[in-house]
């Protein structure tokens, strides 16, 4: 049943993602353009986020455990250090290059797969040297 619900949670965030048009980098960079034609459309997205999340931390203080989990997974991490905040950085900067964050640019194999396939290969390397650099920290 959780993987069940785990793929309609994802069919229903990508549905809202093309929805929202923020599978199209232009309407993304449209809205980082701010002295030029501006799009203030991300805000609406990021604000429908912010409403979401925060009805699921409702519901968590009203309900002991979740419905399909014996507990509640929740980030405990409250440190902000330099780790997060070059993460955060190189995130954004990805973003503004190339309109792309991770949802949006798997979607990008199949709506411009020109695009999407060297951002796919870009966040695969990314990751892989990320994990490296993990296992190696561990040490």
């Amino acid at each position: 049943m959780s993987a069940i619900v785990t793929i309609l949670a994802g069919i229903l965030f990508g549905l809202g993602l093309a929805f929202a048009e923020m599978t199209n980098p232009a309407v993304v960079l449209g809205f980082l353009d701010i002295l030029g034609n501006w799009n203030p459309s991300l805000i609406i997205v990021m604000a429908s986020a912010i409403a979401v999340g925060m009805l699921g931390y409702i519901i968590k203080k009203k309900q002991l455990k979740p419905l399909l989990s014996h507990s509640w997974q929740v980030p405990v991490m409250r440190q902000i250090d330099a780790k997060l905040i070059i993460g955060a950085i190189l995130f954004g900067i990805g973003w503004g290059l190339s309109g792309y964050c991770p949802g949006p640019g798997l979607t990008a194999l199949v709506n411009n797969p020109a695009e999407g396939f060297y951002f796919v290969i870009a966040l695969i390397i990314g990751s892989g040297l990320h994990h490296l650099q993990s296992l190696s920290s561990q040490k």
